[in-house]
This record gives structure tokens, sequence and C-alpha cells, in this order.
């Protein structure tokens, strides 16, 4: 669901970058007082952003529509980072999309930083997912939470895309029409994503509770070791990221999807010196376009598939973990000065 930048206006654009910025800076403030980050979970930030950027690799198809979705990883990583952290991961994840493949617009990328995390991290996870299973984390409300939590998360973002477009008055893509297939490709891309959800996070609560429970009471870890988790979903990345992201659907994502059944295109365009400007600086920064070789032919390579995903997998892991580490050094800082 990574809105490209000739679906934007200019100033719906530079509002949506400003209305991130301050859930941003909301999000390192909490993070900042969020006692469950400790180092303990600093190195969590950096293996759970290779994960959700390899993971959003895979486009899954949706039967009988030609379409494909791939996960947005919102409620994974509320589930066990927290909302903030979760946040300024998934903002990690997406800023290295933008940049270096190419994969989502710079000026859409506001748009894409709230559709794919504001909805998520802190409406769908708090207001959804802790309601579910405030009895109690066990497998079956976490799976009842995931499934439920990711599919109102999807659908709040997918119908911000469609506000931000009409706002943006994208005649090519009138209201009703996009809407009504935007909201259902989306629910259904939402159920299977809500499935992996809630695979990953039982399989998480089954060898390390502690994880989800210091997520959800906003508390330490505590001393429980960590190695074995950190070096088994790394593995599982180097897998997904390296390996199975060449099996990917060729169908258009959801938003594709929906742009060719009403515009018959899955590309606008917009030549403005704002769209030029931005497509400039991507065309600079976009070093592995597409997730391929910049050298390979418009179908792109299995090897340069595999190269992206191990890339860009490593450098979410540096940026989400480089975010983690200064914000636990500036809190260990302030509570040494204030002793």
């Amino acid at each position: 669901m990574h809105m490209a930048d000739a679906l934007l206006s200019p100033t719906v654009g530079g509002v949506m970058i400003a209305v991130s910025a301050g859930a941003i800076a909301y999000s390192i403030a909490k993070t900042n007082k969020d006692e469950s980050l400790d180092e303990k979970k600093v190195p969590m930030m950096g293996v759970m952003g290779a994960f959700v950027f390899a993971a959003q690799m895979i486009n899954f198809t949706i039967p009988a529509t030609g379409s494909s979705g791939h996960i947005g990883g919102g409620i994974l990583l509320a589930s066990l980072l927290g909302p903030g952290p979760a946040f300024l991961t998934i903002t990690a994840v997406l800023i290295i999309q933008a940049l270096f493949f190419a994969d989502g617009g710079i000026l859409a990328l506001g748009c894409n930083i709230f559709n794919m995390g504001f909805w998520t991290c802190f409406v769908a996870y708090p207001l959804i997912f802790k309601l579910i299973t405030h009895k109690g984390l066990n497998k079956k409300s976490i799976t009842l939470a995931s499934i439920l939590a990711v599919v109102i998360g999807l659908q709040l973002g997918a119908f911000a895309v469609v506000l931000e477009t009409l706002a943006s008055g994208i005649t090519e893509l009138p209201f009703s029409a996009f809407v009504a297939l935007m909201q259902p490709i989306h629910l259904a891309i939402g159920l299977v994503e809500g499935i992996v959800t809630a695979a990953v996070l039982c399989f998480i609560y089954q060898v390390r509770p502690e994880i989800l429970q210091s997520s959800y009471t906003g508390k330490r870890i505590g001393n429980v070791p960590m190695k074995k988790v950190l070096t088994g979903l790394l593995i599982v990345t180097l897998i997904v990221g390296g390996g199975l992201s060449i099996f990917a659907s060729s169908y258009p994502d959801g938003l594709e999807w929906s742009m060719q059944g009403v515009a018959g295109t899955t590309e606008l365009e917009a030549t403005d010196s704002t769209h030029n400007a931005a497509a400039n600086i991507q065309e600079s920064t976009a070093f592995m376009p597409d997730y391929n070789f910049k050298s390979t032919a418009e179908d792109g390579s299995a090897a340069g598939t595999s190269a992206a995903g191990i890339v860009g997998g490593a450098l979410a892991l540096v940026l989400a973990g480089a975010v983690g580490l200064a914000i636990s050094a500036s809190k260990k800082k302030r509570r040494h000065e204030s002793v």
C-alpha cells in the first residue's frame, strides 16, 4: 500500500509529512518514557525492522482477484515493541524503502508512514488488540486480537489513502469508485496478514512470553535470555529476504489493483516542479530501484531481488537499531544526571 507521489498534490503531501513528523516526535517522547525499552529490547527494534522489511518483499496472491498483498507489520511490531518503538521502527523501514529502493514516493513518505504506522500502532493495537487480550495473553486471544487488529488497522489505512487522493483532487480516482475497490481488497489482504501476524506472535509467546507481556504492560522484560529469539528471527529474516522474496507474486498490489480497476492504469503522471524534484531526489538515492540491480532489465533478476532483500534488511536493522540505541542512551544519561 505504498503510495506513489503522483497520487498526491504537493499541499497534501507536505501536510502529511508534517503530520508524520509530529507523530515521530511524539513517538520519541513516548519511547523515552517507556520503561519496557531497555537493553533487552533495543536489539529487537533492529531485528524486527529487518524482519518487516524482508516480509514486505513477499507479495502473496489474493485468489480470484488478480491482485496481491504484503504485510504491513504494524501490529506485529507494536505487540513486540510497544506503540512508540513500533512506529519508529516502521518509519525506519519506510524511509529505507523510499530512498534506496524507490518503493513509495518521497513526497508520499508522510502519507505512507501515517497510513501504515499510525493507524496500527496508535489506534488498532491499543484499542483493538489490547482490548481483546485484556483478560490475559494466550494463543486464542492473541490469534483473535491479531486478525481483528490487523484488519481494522489496514481498513483505516486504505480509507486514508482514498481520502488523501480525494483531498489532492486526483480526478482519475473518484471517491466512490476508488473506495469500493480499496476497502474489499484490503479486507482480504488484512485477513492473510492477520493470520501471519498471529502465527508469529503465538510462536514468540510460546518460546518467550515475556516479550509480549512486556509490551502489553509497559514493564521491562527482566532477566530473560534473548539471544536464541533474536538469532532465530535473524535467520528467518535472511531466509525470507534472501530466498523466499524471489517467489513473490507478480500481480499488482491492492492499491495498484484498485487504481487499475478505476483509472485503467497502475501509474498516474504528475509533472509539476515539486513532483519532478521529488523524483530527481529518489532517482539519485535509489541504488536498487524496484528491489533489483539498476543494470538489469525491466523484469529484474532473482539474484538482484535476493541481494535487495539482504541489503535492505541490513539497512533496516542498522537504522531501527540505531534509533533504539540513541533513545536508550538518552534515557541512561537522564537517569544518571538525576542521581
